[in-house]
């Protein structure tokens, strides 16, 4: 049968680069991935915690992290930085990070970039779709209004799918609707995608979806 990759890990060296560059020993790989980790869930809980209510959508689209000895750069990519452009609560942010790691002999340091198209961003629109599924809105209406948010953003195709309980019905089912052309097969091709969980009344859905922005 058809062995799926992941789009992401499947380009890497050709049109992807990697969101974390550093270089450690064998012995301590696994306790610097795991710092990436804490650093990425701790930027992306801060976010959550002080957002507005009125919009659902983070916009974090990826964190970069760059790690030298006495340095870790951080640098968060975002479709709408309302809430992270005052220097105060970046430097609170950097006050919580620093808590969650404890480290004494590195500096930290973040820094926040604004996405041109923040709805040509697979992990910015999945958000979208959360929110408008946690808000009861039937499924299709929501992929439909995603697509039309992402065809303005310029974007040359784009697939999004819906598993698990779809509308709480009884029976998880799998849902997928595409627009444009999306080659996975093709490295040459730049896709983005990102698979997001969201929890709702009746269960857990999952929702991925795959942008093809161009070819190269």
């Amino acid at each position: 049968m058809g062995q799926k990759i992941n789009p992401l890990g499947f380009r890497l060296g050709a049109t992807q680069g990697h969101h974390s560059l550093w270089f450690a020993q064998p012995k301590k790989y696994s306790e610097d991935l795991q710092e990436d980790q804490k650093i990425r869930n701790c930027i992306k809980n801060y976010v959550q915690k002080n957002m507005k209510i009125a919009s659902s959508v983070e916009g974090i689209s990826c964190i970069e992290i760059q790690k030298r000895i006495d340095l870790i750069q951080v640098i968060i990519y975002m479709g709408f930085p309302k809430l992270l452009i005052e220097p105060r609560r970046i430097e609170e942010l950097q006050m919580t990070v620093q808590k969650e790691l404890n480290c004494v002999n590195r500096k930290l340091n973040i820094a926040i970039t604004r996405i041109e198209n923040p709805y040509g961003n697979p992990n910015i629109l999945a958000e979208f779709i959360a929110g408008q599924l946690k808000n009861r809105v039937s499924f299709r209406k929501a992929i439909k209004k995603a697509i039309e948010l992402t065809e303005q953003a310029g974007t040359k195709g784009i697939q999004v799918q819906i598993a698990g309980r779809i509308d709480g019905k009884e029976i998880a089912r799998v849902e997928w609707i595409r627009e444009g052309r999306v080659p996975l097969q093709t490295i040459r091709a730049k896709i983005d995608y990102c698979s997001y969980t969201v929890r709702t009344i009746y269960g857990v859905l999952g929702i991925k979806i795959w942008i093809f922005i161009e070819e190269e």
